[in-house]
């Protein structure tokens, strides 16, 4: 962690959270009482919401580097959730913070096993080569490598966490299973990786106290699951009935361009260094577990 600090009265570090959706939510309570948190949110109606949380609400847009300038004082420690824009191969988003990041300030960054493209289904670590297959992988590559830009020079301390499909009570495909979207069939299925959001926000904690400079990490649990696994699992859990199986030249005129290229890439992902090097006991192990655990507590 960076020795940078930027105190107020009651001597705690400030750390300024950007893009403070569900799991900037999620980490508030695992940072409210050790740092004083400042939140960035583009929309001024969450305000009375952040604040309630115990973070200090700032309205700010990314997009807009006058609006971006004011944070640059702000803190020493950033945990940088906000996703690039949808469009472009740039993200442009993260190259306005850096340019007004302090020196030697601490970045987490939250980006995506995406970099990866597709692997065959093998099992890789953090050092595999990046091979973005699409616009939103190849933005999220261009952030990584403007952040990296960026500690080289102003001696900034990052530590970079490459997430795969978060999920929760709230965030489970429901809505498509109920359509009964179908999945391809077995020996066409992809490997897909996952992570519990608040397994997640742990880690994220864990990377800002614990992470090594300039060090990636896999924020994916112990899962091993092809997607159309994933599915079923989720259906089971919730007494529906299981997506139909296609073959892939027959699934392609059925799901969306979005679906068809995550369902393209197929990869494992080893997450020895988040429990050697930062610490995380994961509380949800495997998918399976949780959506037990979740149907247990349903109403």
């Amino acid at each position: 962690m960076s020795d940078e600090y930027h105190m107020n009265k009651t001597g705690k570090p400030r750390l300024l959270i950007l893009g403070c959706g569900d799991i900037g939510m999620r980490l508030l309570p695992l940072l409210r009482n050790r740092f004083r948190v400042f939140a960035v949110t583009s929309q001024a109606g969450r305000r009375d919401e952040l604040r309630a949380a115990g973070a200090i609400p700032i309205v700010a847009d990314l997009d807009q580097p006058a609006s971006v300038a004011r944070l640059g004082p702000l803190a020493s420690l950033i945990v940088h959730l906000a996703p690039p824009q949808s469009d472009g191969v740039q993200d442009t988003r993260t190259r306005h913070l850096t340019a007004i990041l302090r020196k030697h300030a601490t970045v987490v960054y939250v980006s995506t096993t995406g970099v990866y493209g597709d692997c065959g289904g093998m099992l890789v670590d953090e050092t595999r080569p990046l091979n973005p297959q699409n616009s939103r992988a190849r933005r999220r590559m261009d952030a990584e490598q403007t952040l990296r830009a960026w500690a080289r020079r102003s001696g900034g301390h990052l530590s970079i966490l490459r997430v795969p499909g978060i999920y929760a009570a709230n965030r489970l495909p429901l809505e498509r299973v109920k359509k009964g979207t179908p999945a391809l069939r077995e020996q066409d299925d992809v490997y897909t990786n996952h992570i519990h959001a608040d397994d997640l926000a742990r880690i994220v904690m864990l990377a800002l106290l614990r992470g090594a400079p300039c060090r990636v990490y896999h924020a994916v649990d112990d899962s091993n699951m092809k997607m159309g696994e994933y599915f079923d699992a989720v259906a089971q859990a919730f007494q529906l009935p299981c997506p139909p199986r296609l073959p892939r030249a027959e699934l392609k005129n059925q799901v969306s361009p979005m679906l068809l290229s995550f369902m393209s890439e197929s990869r494992r992902l080893a997450n020895e260094r988040i429990k050697s090097e930062l610490g995380v006991r994961l509380r949800y192990p495997c998918v399976l577990d949780a959506l037990h655990q979740m149907n247990r507590n349903a109403p």
